[in-house]
């Protein structure tokens, strides 16, 4: 590999429940890095159980790792894929800094697409002329005009009107900004990315034996712990997944057993949404060596016959 190829990046990828924390982490003690967190709902403080942080695991097996952009925001805060990359490139450069290879672990899509394809996204300010216009289309209406203008991670997670009317914002304002040449001045980046991958049936096991385990731990205490401290069922019903099911069952709309059945397969749901988001990834050209059950030694051995990585 000739000397201004060097991968600057590593990145670790893969649905929920794949272990890529783990690979992560043993990666980055290995190769003398640091992690950032490339996921939608680990930057929020007080989701620990239900996002699957399992902060220990980077304490685990050796010196601590350092990792950033978890636990960056409040709850009653909206944390944007905008934010996300200003944010990540202030952390990189930090790592980088301090002459540490930055290792990039997470299964959100379009945050790992807007770092490593360098979307041109600006700020974009409450337009009170389109809000006005928004207000008489309906949910359903809503949805389409959204889905019209970008490819949606999760549509679930546009119930709200609120939420509906921002969303339709940012994407046309940032539509109108990249139409007048407006991008920011990212820092060129040149990631290896390594993938963690399961067989369909083995994923969905972990994916059970998984939510068993968080809910062992209290994450229903969790929850309550949110509503407690004045979080509303509408707000934990948008974080989606886990706390919209929690929401569900402790507003009698479920039992315990039915929450924990219909959980397990939302979840299998959402991971298989990841991974077709990973395959379009692929087809659009960011090549990905996919890492068997998320074994650390054949990850290592692709880094090495890769090339080289310099911070």
């Amino acid at each position: 590999m000739a000397e201004e190829e060097k991968y600057d990046l590593l990145v670790v990828l893969g649905p929920t429940a794949s272990g890529k924390t783990r690979l992560g982490v043993a990666l980055a003690r290995a190769l003398g890095g640091e992690i950032l967190s490339a996921d939608s709902r680990q930057v929020y403080r007080g989701l620990d159980l239900g996002t699957g942080k399992d902060l220990a695991e980077y304490r685990q097996g050796g010196p601590p790792v350092p990792y950033q952009l978890i636990d960056v925001a409040g709850l009653g805060e909206e944390y944007s894929v905008f934010r996300f990359q200003r944010d990540f490139f202030r952390a990189l450069g930090e790592v980088r800094a301090r002459g540490r290879l930055p290792v990039l672990v997470g299964g959100t899509g379009l945050y790992l697409e807007a770092v490593l394809e360098g979307y041109a996204l600006v700020e974009v300010p409450e337009d009170p002329a389109l809000r006005r216009e928004l207000e008489g289309l309906s949910l359903d209406e809503l949805q389409d005009r959204l889905a019209g203008l970008k490819r949606l991670h999760n549509v679930s997670d546009f119930k709200s009107r609120e939420r509906l009317v921002r969303a339709i914002e940012v994407a046309e304002g940032q539509a109108r900004a990249q139409g007048a040449g407006a991008r920011p001045a990212w820092p060129a980046l040149h990631p290896l990315v390594l993938g963690t991958r399961w067989p369909r049936e083995e994923l969905r096991a972990r994916i059970r034996a998984r939510l068993a385990e968080r809910l062992a731990a209290g994450m229903l205490g969790e929850a309550d712990r949110l509503l407690a401290s004045g979080v509303s069922h509408a707000r934990l019903r948008e974080l989606g997944l886990e706390y919209r099911w929690m929401s569900r069952h402790r507003q009698g709309e479920l039992g315990l057993e039915a929450m924990q059945a219909g959980l397990a397969r939302a979840i299998a749901e959402f991971a298989r949404r990841q991974e077709s988001w990973f395959r379009r990834m692929e087809r659009r050209g960011t090549p990905i060596h996919w890492i068997e059950r998320a074994e650390p030694a054949e990850a290592l051995e692709v880094v090495r016959r890769e090339g080289r990585l310099t911070p």
